[in-house]
């Protein structure tokens, strides 16, 4: 027999120490599961299991299609067509550039899925246009960094897929479809925030276009667009899964770059198959790892713990709602995405279902606050990305996205206790959620 407490101490405690002293989160969650198995004295061949067990799940070989062809998507000239019909869509407004950073990154972000891929291709087009533009540079790469957090929200995510596994199962689909609007409502806030502070700081105009350049615009990013169209009518028409989807849109995205826009080269693929393989190892070791850590966590029902803890302090739905995005807000500005959707969700998922809220909303609540989380300090990974690339010190940064932060959490809140935002279209496509 062992101590349940010491157990638990042994497991958080040793990841806790471990993620201090700025260990990779991969071997902290294995290092922590393997200590607590032989304290509890069970065999470590049943930890090897559970983490083997955890990647070999078919939904998980969505996650390499959906990253080639994002990386196929920044190689190819797709990035490029999707900032042009951005611009030919709201470049001519006041702080047109900006609309079009957020726009882009709506449309970008969303076929690949990646905030950090967002701001890695398209900040460093973005961020010099609207520097040279006039735009400040603080500014310019606070719009980039903000609105790369869309692409985890609006399908595909690979994000979503993720939790999918995490929660035991949820459809993928009802997820992608959750994601959308949420999404699409925070680009929107962000847009309306930029547009305040371009009038304020009397920000250029862009060129108004023809109807006739308009068009053909956005006819030669048609292409790039229909790409969308595969994935999200495809899933929802019940033609094919979310991983046949990602297959077939890897595909299509290679078609497109090499043979249509002809602009992704042979000597290329080398380095799109090397990026793909290295963020698979990251993924898939980390998605592995925490198999172990929540198989754990369930074995000492250290969920079922948090629930009763949680519900000692309110029996109120909307402070235990309030509580948990505070939580995941602050968790969030400490570990990357991944790991703490893998973490957090066999935890904090029994304690909302009790107030009776759907695994799929609390899955899009999870995935908001963690996109914050991805533009804040001191772990941004986006945020990291979008200074490295406008070459702006963190700080000046942040301290520019002060008003973006606060439309995101804002939307955050309205997602959070309005339901049918991220349900009604689940709902109308028949998903039960």
């Amino acid at each position: 027999m062992f101590d349940q407490n010491i157990a638990i101490l042994i497991l958080l405690g040793v990841f806790t120490v471990m993620i201090c002293f700025k260990l990779p989160i991969t071997f902290a969650l294995a290092t922590s599961s393997v200590l607590a198995a032989i304290y509890m004295r069970l065999p470590l061949m049943g930890v090897i299991q559970q983490m083997a067990k955890n990647v070999n799940n078919f939904s998980l070989m969505a996650i390499p299609f959906f990253i080639l062809a994002g990386e196929i998507m920044g190689a190819g000239g797709i990035s490029n067509r999707m900032l042009q019909a951005a611009n030919a869509c709201v470049g001519h407004l006041r702080g047109g550039l900006a609309h079009v950073n957020i726009l882009g990154s709506m449309l970008f972000g969303h076929l690949s899925g990646s905030a950090v891929a967002d701001v890695s291709s398209l900040g460093s087009i973005e961020i010099p246009m609207m520097v040279n533009a006039g735009y400040d540079k603080d500014f310019s790469v606070a719009t980039t960094v903000a609105s790369s957090c869309q692409g985890v929200l609006i399908p595909p995510s690979h994000n979503m897929i993720i939790y999918s596994l995490a929660a035991g199962g949820v459809s993928v689909g009802a997820l992608f479809m959750a994601g959308l609007i949420p999404g699409i409502l925070c680009g929107i806030s962000l847009m309306i925030v930029c547009g305040i502070i371009s009038v304020k700081r009397q920000y250029p105009k862009g060129e108004r276009m023809s109807w006739k350049q308009r068009g053909k615009i956005l006819l030669d990013a048609a292409f790039a667009l229909f790409t969308a169209v595969i994935i999200l009518v495809g899933v929802t028409a019940g033609w094919f899964t979310a991983t046949e989807s990602a297959a077939i849109a890897a595909i299509y995205a290679f078609i497109v770059a090499k043979f249509i826009y002809k602009e992704l080269r042979w000597k290329q693929i080398p380095r799109i198959l090397y990026n793909v393989v290295k963020t698979l190892a990251t993924v898939f070791s980390l998605i592995a790892a925490a198999g172990a850590f929540g198989w754990l966590l369930a074995y000492l029902q250290v969920p079922s713990l948090i629930t009763k803890a949680l519900l000692t302090i309110t029996h109120n739905k909307i402070i235990l709602l309030l509580l948990i995005n505070l939580l995941l807000l602050i968790l969030g500005c400490v570990m990357d995405m991944a790991p703490l959707i893998i973490i957090v969700t066999p935890i904090l998922v029994p304690v909302v279902e009790a107030f009776g809220m759907s695994p799929v909303h609390f899955g899009v609540v999870l995935i908001f606050n963690l996109a914050v989380g991805l533009c804040t300090p001191p772990v941004g990974s986006a945020l990291f990305v979008g200074c490295s690339v406008g070459k702006i010190k963190i700080e000046e940064t942040v301290k520019a996205m002060i008003p973006m932060y606060i439309a995101m959490i804002l939307c955050l809140l309205l997602v959070t206790f309005v339901p049918s935002i991220s349900l009604g279209l689940p709902r109308l496509l028949g998903y039960p959620v």
